[in-house]
């Protein structure tokens, strides 16, 4: 990192969703490694619930102890967003979708995909992913695939966020499953037409680590393939850790810069006031 390089981190969730330490302690160990910029979230499927979403109720208490949290914390630039789901008819990432507690961002995530007679998450159990496939693709990989990635463009069209979130989540168990071959050209096109769409919409695209962090992956999201697209679409970038727990505060945090640098990035972008700021590496 260049000197004055401020380190940044905006995917950090705590135990009102599915993290495990409560916010405070997130910040504290976001400072002790030297983060000067962070943002805490939360799960959101508002106005629903689940077992992994913060509960519909808690949304205005988590609001308020982040606020009462920025004003203890002036040693770092802390931010409060929701890391929001992308489900047609159900949730929405957009600002104006969560006007009641005006988060200072949001993060669009696709963690559902919609088959012909329902919901499965794609990056849940495994034997939820195979049964989602076979019970609403006719166990086409395949397609089940491509419907995510059409979400992920869709989600990209008609919402207003600031930053898209692993947009490769496809991956996550596919070094356990083989559900695909990350090589085969209908894949590629995926991508291509997916980084395309982040490129039009003006979105910065995050360096997600959080599957490594948890065993699940050998690299980030994106995929380094997927990762030169994006580069080459000139789509700005910022690293994080997607953080459940205090010790993966700054999982391959450096490595992640370096990743980045490889595809050819020399900058990457932290949050200054709602806005993306640039800063080299």
């Amino acid at each position: 990192m260049k000197e004055g390089f401020i380190k940044s981190n905006y995917h950090i969730h705590t135990n009102y969703c599915d993290g495990h330490d409560p916010a405070s302690d997130m910040i504290d160990a976001a400072i002790q490694k030297g983060f000067e910029s962070v943002g805490v979230l939360c799960h959101s499927f508002y106005p629903f619930s689940s077992d992994w979403h913060i509960p519909v109720h808690e949304h205005a208490a988590f609001f308020a102890e982040m606020k009462c949290l920025k004003e203890k914390f002036t040693s770092i630039k802390l931010y409060t967003g929701v890391e929001a789901d992308f489900v047609r008819g159900m949730c929405t990432p957009d600002f104006s979708h969560f006007k009641d507690f005006n988060p200072d961002y949001i993060i669009g995530s696709v963690h559902y995909i919609e088959g012909k007679d329902g919901l499965f998450t794609v990056d849940g159990p495994e034997a939820e992913i195979l049964d989602g496939i076979k019970n609403h693709f006719g166990g086409s990989s395949k397609k089940a695939v491509q419907e995510y990635f059409y979400l992920e463009r869709l989600m990209l069209e008609k919402n207003d966020f600031t930053i898209l979130g692993h947009p490769d989540l496809v991956r996550k168990h596919n070094d356990s499953l083989s559900l695909f071959n990350e090589n085969d050209s209908w894949y590629k096109k995926e991508l291509k037409l997916l980084a395309k769409k982040i490129a039009s919409s003006g979105i910065c695209c995050e360096i997600n680590t959080g599957a490594m962090s948890r065993g699940f992956t050998k690299l980030p999201y994106p995929s380094p393939y997927f990762l030169e697209l994006l580069y080459e679409a000139k789509v700005p970038v910022t690293v994080s850790t997607d953080a459940h727990s205090c010790e993966n505060i700054d999982f391959w945090y450096d490595n992640a810069l370096e990743y980045i640098k490889k595809a050819g990035y020399t900058e990457t972008v932290y949050l200054k006031d709602g806005k993306y700021e640039f800063q080299k590496i």
